[in-house]
C-alpha cells in the first residue's frame, strides 16, 4: 500500500515534535539563564524568569520546584541586602533631622518638618524663600514677601550669574496665593506644590555658594539675595526629603519580599 506525500510529511512532523526538548528540558535552560543573570549581578532579571518558569512549563515539575528553591534564596538574599541599606537610611534620617524641628497642629494632616533657620520667630517679618517638608518626604516650596505695596506676585526666579530656573506662574486666584494685612505692611505667600517650583528647589540646593538672587514676579517686581541660611535650608530639606523617601521605600519593598518568603 502506498502513502501519499501529505500522510508521509505529517508523519515526520509528529516524529520531530515528540523527540523535541521536554518542558523539563527548557525549563533547565532557563534556569541556567537566570544563573547567568544572577552571576552579572542582574537580579531583577533573574527574579523574573525563575519566576515564569512554572507557567512556562508546567509539566517540569523537578525543574519547577528547583527554580523555586532558587527563587526563595534568592529574594532572601534581596531581603538581606535590602535591610541593610534600610539601616543606612534610617541613620541618615536621623542625622539630618537635627537640622529641623517638629510640629503637627490641629490644621496639618502629616507631621512637618521646620529648619532651625527658618522658624515663624527668625522669618515673620522678611521677604525670603521658604522651603516646606512633611513626614512623608514631600516637599515645596514658597516666596514670601513682605513690604509697604502689593505685588500681586504669581511667581519666582532665582538666578546668578546667566544661570537660572524659573517657577510656574500661580494665579492671584489660586489657593495657593495667598496674602494678607495689618496696619501699613501686607504680606504676600505663593506656594509652589506638585512640581510647580519647576526645578528651583534643585538649583538653590545645588548652588548654595553661589551669590543667589531672586526676583518676585508679578504687577511690580521684588528683588532679594538669598541668604546663606535660606540656602542651606532648602539643600537640607532636600537631602532629607530624599532619605525619607528611600526609607519609605525600603520599607514596602521589604515587606513585600516577606510575604513572598512567607515571613511573618
Amino acid at each position: 500500500m502506498k502513502i501519499s506525500a501529505q500522510y508521509l510529511v505529517l508523519f515526520v512532523l509528529i516524529i520531530f515534535v515528540s523527540c523535541g526538548p521536554s518542558d523539563e528540558d527548557k525549563a533547565r535552560v532557563k534556569i541556567d539563564l537566570a544563573k547567568n543573570l544572577l552571576a552579572k549581578n542582574d537580579t531583577a532579571k533573574a527574579i523574573r524568569t525563575l519566576d515564569s518558569i512554572p507557567k512556562l512549563y508546567p509539566e517540569a515539575m523537578y525543574s519547577a520546584n528547583a527554580a523555586k528553591n532558587l527563587l526563595q534564596e534568592v529574594r532572601f538574599q534581596v531581603m538581606q541586602r535590602k535591610e541593610a541599606e534600610l539601616d543606612s537610611a534610617t541613620v541618615q534620617v536621623a542625622e539630618l533631622e537635627k537640622s529641623f524641628v517638629k510640629e503637627k497642629t490641629e490644621f496639618d494632616r502629616y507631621t512637618q518638618y521646620i529648619h532651625k533657620r527658618q522658624t515663624f520667630k527668625r522669618a515673620w517679618d522678611r521677604s525670603y524663600i521658604q522651603v516646606h517638608l512633611d513626614e512623608r518626604g514631600e516637599l515645596y516650596l514658597s516666596s514670601n514677601y513682605h513690604g509697604e505695596n502689593w505685588l500681586d506676585h504669581t511667581g519666582l526666579r532665582v538666578y546668578d550669574s546667566g544661570d537660572d530656573a524659573k517657577t510656574d506662574q500661580i494665579p492671584i486666584d489660586s489657593g495657593d496665593n495667598h496674602r494678607s494685612d495689618f496696619m501699613e505692611a501686607k504680606w504676600e505667600k505663593v506656594s509652589y506644590r506638585n512640581g510647580k517650583d519647576n526645578g528651583v528647589i534643585e538649583f538653590i540646593a545645588n548652588n548654595v555658594e553661589r551669590n543667589l538672587k531672586a526676583v518676585f514676579l508679578g504687577n511690580e517686581y521684588y528683588y532679594i539675595i538669598l541668604e546663606t541660611y535660606d540656602k542651606e535650608a532648602v539643600r537640607d530639606a532636600l537631602a532629607l526629603s530624599k532619605a525619607i523617601k528611600k526609607k519609605n521605600m525600603l520599607k514596602q519593598e521589604i515587606k513585600a519580599l516577606e510575604e513572598k518568603l512567607n515571613i511573618q
